[in-house]
């Protein structure tokens, strides 16, 4: 979605942007400056490797990335996080139900 370009910019040099969806938005502008000037990719993927999602976690456990959170809703709150989401405007991150 429109937030792309904003993701791009958290990106170290070198960095890999990997996106397995369009939630966000299907079409998107890019400023390409960003990309060659910090020799970054990006790249689709619809399938991932059986190592990926325990790397993944193992990452987040040990404190190396940490999943960014738009927003946390309480479980009983799950239609306002249902509006909210719906709403497209730019968000970057996810957002959380708790019990």
């Amino acid at each position: 979605g429109s937030g792309v370009n904003d993701l791009l910019k958290t990106l170290k040099r070198g960095g890999k942007y990997v996106t397995s969806g369009a939630i966000a938005g299907a079409e998107v502008n890019v400023d390409l400056r960003t990309l060659y000037l910090n020799d970054l990719s990006m790249l689709g993927s619809t399938e991932w490797g059986a190592q990926t999602f325990p790397n993944l976690v193992s990452y987040i456990e040990g404190d190396r990335i940490s999943p960014q959170v738009t927003k946390v809703f309480a479980l009983k709150d799950i239609a306002k996080a249902q509006e909210e989401f719906l709403d497209k405007t730019s968000k970057i991150g996810k957002f959380v139900l708790t019990p």
